[in-house]
């Protein structure tokens, strides 16, 4: 696989399931034809990251995992022949969860990852957290990708990316619905270079309260053989503006960086982290509002 060409949909959301399942399918027969080999969607992209405070009406909002609304777009994938990673409020007890499906080519399922770090000093105090990250081989035209995920808010944790490396994935991809100013970019920035893993990340764009586009993706190689120095890792950055961006990650690059430089798993000490699974908090650091 000499490339891997994902497509981030930074797209304005509208005001019903309906129009973003039209939209959604719009956006990704463009995609395809902007030959992409995986479109992305930002975070609960069914709702346009809508969370009402009535838990009545938050429920309602949700949608189940084998909804139609899901489903079309596992069938979109096999029509198309590229895989989409579509991200939706799921139902779920005892509240919704914040998901993203990844479906192959074919139409298979092969990813569900749903938001592990929620935010719960926010609106998201009232979802379900995810338990674990996953990884998946996926299959496209190009040959096979060890995908993970993680979600906006995971990207503030090295263990999220940490964890999704250890099992093996290449690329990493990030639905997003905040500010991407240069703290939140740089995060992503860290977790691609000190794994050595291609990340991309989608958000909304302006207008979108309060996001302000700024997708990007990361291919973590931060030298290059041959040219001086460090390199700048980024791949693309979007602007404001709601628009499909192509991210062109050099796949077969990184997989020999990979083999040959010094992040990642190379030379880290396990043995020596112990205190990195102690569930003690103490100040500065506690909150009354977080959840195990």
């Amino acid at each position: 696989m000499k490339n891997l060409k994902i497509a981030l949909l930074q797209l304005m959301p509208g005001i019903s399931l309906e129009e973003n399942l039209a939209k959604g399918v719009d956006a990704c027969k463009k995609a395809k034809k902007m030959g992409a080999d995986i479109a992305l969607f930002p975070e609960m992209w069914s709702s346009g990251y809508k969370i009402s405070e009535d838990i009545e009406e938050l429920k309602t909002d949700a949608v189940s995992s084998d909804s139609d609304f899901v489903c079309s777009f596992g069938e979109l994938a096999k029509k198309l022949g590229m895989a989409i990673g579509i991200t939706f409020l799921e139902a779920f007890e005892p509240l919704p969860r914040n998901t993203l499906c990844l479906f192959d080519r074919f139409g298979s399922r092969v990813l569900t990852y749903a938001k592990v770090h929620t935010c719960d000093f926010g609106d998201e105090c009232r979802l379900t957290a995810g338990d674990d990250f996953y990884t998946a081989e996926l299959d496209t035209e190009q040959g096979m990708v060890k995908i993970g995920a993680m979600i906006c808010y995971d990207r503030e944790f090295p263990e999220s990316a940490r964890i999704l490396m250890l099992k093996g994935a290449e690329i990493i991809l990030v639905p997003n619905a905040c500010p991407m100013e240069i703290n939140r970019i740089s995060q992503l920035r860290a977790r691609a270079y000190e794994n050595m893993t291609g990340i991309a990340t989608v958000n909304y764009p302006f207008g979108k309260p309060d996001c302000n586009g700024h997708s990007t993706a990361f291919d973590g190689i931060a030298y290059r053989e041959g040219e001086p120095g460090s390199r700048d890792t980024l791949i693309i950055e979007a602007g404001e503006r709601e628009g499909i961006y192509i991210a062109d990650f050099p796949l077969d690059e990184i997989r020999v960086y990979r083999r040959t430089e010094v992040h990642g798993n190379a030379f880290r000490h396990p043995g020596k982290y112990g205190l990195l699974v102690s569930e003690g908090i103490e100040e500065p650091f506690i909150r009354e509002c977080y959840r195990k």
